[in-house]
């Protein structure tokens, strides 16, 4: 059986000077008993994002944990969540590789429910649902945004014969073997990182599951980023990858 000692956390980070500090703590204070690596990627950010970064220890002891490595990476310009995913991959050592937003959205404490499937041997790849039955109540703030969303879902559930009900996530948690055998593939350098995951999962015959999580959306005003064009450039993306991308 795969003895799992360390989970990578990638977060991508792009002007997110209001939560950034407060996700950083939350990250290092979630109770597990493996090492986390904390793989911070900056894309360039132009607000106070790069300061708070620079003055994060490299390595801290923490009776939660085995050990908390912290790895900041300042990209050189801007080039969108897709590029700092890949960079983060890259970078990561760990038995298990998880993507988290740097914007509160989601909540670190529930890494214990992603990893488990992974640990237990059951599947490569956990997606944390927003929209499974038994989280109903997450907060949902714009709901064209839901709407269209759910219909790129339905799209790519068609085109890549991976059965999801929230291939949009950010909570995305794959094995290192899984990562490991998707990282070559990676080209997309804004969000179609998400539906390009999602087609190799069903490419390379990846066993996933989702497990429900808690959400909490925020406004335009709060600094969320994606907007109709990229979901409009969605429906692209997810044509492309799945029926123009060959392993």
């Amino acid at each position: 059986m795969t003895q799992f000692r360390k989970l990578s956390i990638i977060i991508p980070v792009f002007n997110e000077e209001r939560t950034l500090s407060q996700l950083i703590s939350a990250v290092e204070s979630v109770e597990l008993s493996l090492e986390k690596e904390i793989i911070i990627v900056d894309d360039c950010s132009t607000d106070g994002s790069r300061e708070i970064l620079r003055s994060i220890p490299t390595a801290v002891d923490n009776r939660l944990a085995k050990s908390i490595i912290h790895r900041v990476i300042f990209l050189e310009k801007n080039q969108g969540k897709g590029v700092a995913v890949k960079r983060g991959f890259k970078e990561a050592t760990g038995d298990i590789v998880l993507i988290q937003d740097a914007d509160m959205e989601y909540n670190p404490k529930e890494y214990p429910i992603l990893i488990a499937p992974i640990i237990d041997g059951k599947v490569d790849v956990v997606y944390g649902s927003r929209f499974l039955e038994t989280k109903s109540n997450n907060q949902i703030v714009y709901k064209h945004g839901y709407l269209f969303s759910q219909a790129l879902n339905w799209f790519s559930n068609v085109l890549s014969g991976v059965r999801l009900t929230d291939m949009y996530t950010c909570y995305k948690v794959f094995s290192g073997n899984a990562m490991r055998q998707i990282y070559p593939h990676l080209a997309s350098k804004r969000f179609g990182i998400d539906p390009e995951l999602t087609a190799w999962v069903g490419k390379l015959n990846l066993r996933i599951i989702e497990v429900p999580i808690s959400y909490r959306g925020r406004t335009y005003e709060e600094g969320k980023k994606i907007n109709w064009k990229d979901g409009l450039a969605g429906i692209f993306h997810i044509i492309k990858y799945n029926l123009f991308t060959k392993k």
